[in-house]
């Protein structure tokens, strides 16, 4: 069964992970994001304030964009990122406790997992959007081998050290997307350096669909 926000996924396959974005800074680049062509957008909860960060995003931009969190560990964080307009759960591990509680608030869930048995723990949870992490360390070997058992609904992302330069080969492997961390923002970056990197890796990404 398709999750109701899964088609922002499917129009753009590319999470924006703003770790370290402040308040005052989010709509701007936020907004940059959106113009290139990046349809969901992550606020980890170890930035400045992000509960007011994914607010901002959520009223902003509403039903148009995919806004969430990540680095969300427990069940309590799950629900105050959906008090705050949040519907997209990012984690960097599989807990099947914050998966649930994604999918009873009817948000998508957006797991991390390093192994076949954690793959298999985070879709019996309820996830259908499962992302190696650090996916550099384990490799695209790797996340191919895994793609050959995962169920057909299963997307698999490769989020950790994957960019423009080295995109083509993980498609290649069979991921249905990708996060983007470092590589489209850190914090001083203006919203015009993270346009114009959201457009590489958008470029990158099509290309590489060719």
């Amino acid at each position: 069964m398709t999750h109701p926000l899964a088609h922002f996924l499917t129009e753009s396959p590319l999470v924006a992970i703003l770790r370290g974005v402040t308040p005052d800074t989010v709509l701007a680049i936020g907004q940059a994001l959106f113009d290139a062509g990046f349809r969901a957008i992550e606020v980890p909860l170890n930035s400045p304030d992000p509960f007011d960060s994914i607010a901002i995003l959520a009223r902003h931009f509403g039903d148009t964009c995919l806004v969430g969190a990540g680095t969300v560990l427990t069940p309590e964080a799950v629900e105050k990122v959906a008090a705050a307009g949040g519907r997209l759960i990012v984690t960097p591990n599989t807990d099947p406790a914050v998966i649930t509680r994604a999918v009873e608030l009817g948000l998508l869930p957006m797991p991390g997992f390093a192994t076949a048995t954690e793959a298999f723990a985070a879709i019996k949870a309820g996830a259908r959007h499962l992302k190696l992490f650090p996916a550099a360390t384990y490799g695209h070997g790797h996340i191919k081998a895994l793609s050959a058992v995962m169920p057909a609904d299963v997307k698999l992302y490769a989020v950790g050290g994957v960019g423009a330069d080295n995109l083509s080969v993980w498609r290649t492997a069979g991921v249905a997307g990708i996060g983007v961390g470092s590589e489209i923002f850190k914090p001083g970056f203006t919203a015009e350096q993270v346009g114009g990197k959201a457009q590489q890796i958008i470029s990158a990404w099509r290309a590489a669909d060719d």
